[in-house]
């Protein structure tokens, strides 16, 4: 009895379902929206090209030769003594070198041309930036599990919602309660880390209104999957319209309310704040929101001022670390130089 041989139509049901299933993927990366994500894609399509430039070759030759000389194939040209081609030599190794050392300066040029602290200089491609266009600040805080958002030019905040006026520079400086983060809209440019007592930045614009999906890339507990949030491209007429939104219909975003949100939830729905407290997010960044907690900068100006009066007091040989930190530990708000302790330890 014959084996049983399967349609051909019937081998090719896996690739068919294949094709429909990615066909309802939305390539955002691929068909990004803001200038920075545009360049980052480029990138990604030229580093793909180049290397498919060697890739493809091989995979072709790899066929090639196998069929070539096959067992059966009887070529009179296979030498099985054969060990050496300089010219062989010079394809496998030259080829691969000059891949290399382009991938490195393409590489060179856009780690400083992308860098996410570097102000933009253009809108797109071929509309320079104008010189009295002013960047829209954006204060981000990832928060277990959920985005806060604080506009200080505009004195308003929201929770897992993100608008911006189209072709305007946005600066976005970001930092963290708890965890380290990631912020990321593909639509917008690549992820940019959060972290507590940190503050990271990213400067990016948005070139077409639509509704673009936020999310965090890093994984940070319980409610990761939820920190989601959707970003708004506006004209500017209708990003003036939101943000009169958020005032009218807003609470106020004080102290005590923040260490109410900054409580751990999951699927927060959005919340607009009409007011913020004008040094929120600088007692954030520097973990001092609490009443009575020392803030983050306030402690390192004391031991940076501890630092500079044991030096000018004492002279301590080879820098000694160890009389450093003892005199940081007793330093005080009301002694922040820490005079008048050192004289009854005996160093």
């Amino acid at each position: 009895m014959p084996p049983y041989k399967p349609p051909r139509g019937l081998l090719l049901l896996p690739l068919l379902a294949a094709t429909l299933l990615l066909g309802g993927c939305n390539a955002v990366l691929l068909s990004p929206s803001g200038d920075i994500a545009v360049q980052q894609r480029d990138l990604i399509i030229i580093s793909t090209i180049l290397m498919l430039v060697i890739i493809i070759p091989v995979i072709i030759l790899t066929l090639v030769f196998a069929y070539r000389y096959r067992a059966a194939a009887n070529n009179p040209d296979y030498d099985p003594e054969w060990n050496h081609s300089t010219r062989i030599e010079l394809m496998v190794w030259s080829a691969p070198l000059i891949i290399i050392i382009a991938l490195g300066a393409i590489t060179w040029v856009s780690t400083h041309r992308l860098d996410p602290y570097r102000p933009l200089d253009r809108l797109s491609e071929g509309r320079e930036l104008p010189t009295n266009v002013k960047p829209l600040v954006v204060e981000v805080v990832s928060m277990d599990w959920k985005w806060l958002f604080i506009y200080p030019e505009q004195g308003i905040a929201t929770v897992n919602e993100l608008a911006a006026p189209v072709d305007r520079p946005i600066q976005f400086k970001l930092t963290s309660t708890t965890v380290m983060n990631a912020f990321f809209v593909p639509a917008l440019a690549g992820m940019i880390y959060t972290m507590p007592g940190m503050e990271t930045q990213l400067h990016a614009v948005i070139n077409k209104a639509g509704t673009y999906d936020g999310m965090s890339a890093n994984f940070s507990g319980a409610g990761f999957s939820g920190m989601r949030f959707k970003f708004y491209g506006m004209p500017a007429g209708d990003f003036d319209k939101w943000v009169q939104q958020a005032r009218d219909g807003g609470n106020t975003l004080d102290r005590p309310t923040y260490i109410e949100l900054d409580k751990p939830t999951e699927r927060v729905p959005v919340q607009r704040y009409a007011t913020v407290a004008a040094d929120l997010y600088d007692a954030i960044l520097n973990r001092c929101v609490e009443s009575g907690k020392t803030c983050l900068k306030d402690q390192m100006a004391m031991d940076q001022r501890a630092n500079t009066g044991l030096q000018g007091r004492y002279s301590v040989a080879n820098n000694d670390t160890s009389v450093r930190g003892y005199l940081g530990s007793i330093c005080t708000a009301s002694n922040p130089t820490g005079a008048g302790v050192l004289e009854n330890k005996v160093l």
